[in-house]
Order: C-alpha cells, then structure tokens, then sequence
C-alpha cells in the first residue's frame, strides 16, 4: 500500500484528515501533519521524519499532499524527498483539495507507485474545481405535448 501524508499551513493536514474520515471512513498509513503557528521549520522537517518512519513499510512509497507550491509545507517535503531518497520513495502533490485527496486513500491499494498514482490524482484534483454559475430555467420554453 502507498502512504499518505497530508500536510499545509495550520490544521489543514488535520482538517482534511477529518474531511476523509467522514466520508470515505478511517484510513490506514494516513498521517496528517500540520504546520501550526509557533513552528519552526525544524520542528516541521522532524514531524516528516516521523510521519516517513512510520510509513517506512509502505512498498508503493509515500505520497505527501501539500497545501501551496512554494510554502515551507512544501519545500520541507521536497527537500526531504531527495535527502532521504536511499531510505523513501516520496512523491510530493501541491494545490491539494478534497476530492483528490478521498480519491487517492480509496485507490491506492491498486496502485503500485507512488508516482503513478499521484500522476492519476493531479487530474482528479483539477476535475474537482468548477466555477458554478446558476442559471434560471427559461419559463417561455413550451413544455412538450404527450403523445405521438
């Protein structure tokens, strides 16, 4: 199975957590960590240690979703994902949403590799994002006839 950590600023790591918990159920090698006020990048680098140490028995690897491409959420990950390269195999996503995220936790045990399946999860995440315009129904439209 492919692990999943998902982390960004404040308890967004724990709020999506939630979010999937609710609705797709209790998910295993799952682990929310959050960047909170008062942290420093340090204490971020040693939660990713722990979350990946965790993970570690994960064979498909690690897939790590992040809140915003350039964030220290982010940099800390990719820093790590070469740094630890000889220990992980970590895929990093950026611009993380709902639907990407339950997506990736209900398939990912039909995915071999972290990186195919986070190539497969960037289009659901794109999916997922409309702009919703309502429109009024037309009431001059004729309704049709019955029959032949």
């Amino acid at each position: 199975m492919i692990g999943i950590v998902v982390t960004g600023h404040g308890n967004f790591g724990t709020g999506l957590a939630s979010s999937v918990k609710l609705i797709a159920g209790e998910p295993e090698k799952f682990i929310p960590v959050d960047f909170v006020e008062g942290m420093s990048s340090e204490d971020l680098e040693a939660k990713y240690r722990d979350a990946f140490e965790q993970l570690k028995d994960c064979e498909g690897g690690i897939l790590v979703f992040t809140d915003l491409i350039g964030g220290s959420p982010f940099k800390i990950s990719a820093e790590l994902s070469v740094t630890l390269a000889d220990a992980y195999h970590i895929a990093i996503l950026s611009g993380t949403n709902l639907g990407m995220l339950i997506e990736a936790s209900m398939s990912r045990q039909f995915a071999d590799d972290a990186d195919a399946l986070a190539d497969s999860i960037v289009n659901t995440g794109k999916d997922q994002v409309i702009h919703y315009v309502y429109q009024a129904k037309d009431e001059t439209e004729e309704e049709p006839s019955e029959g032949i």
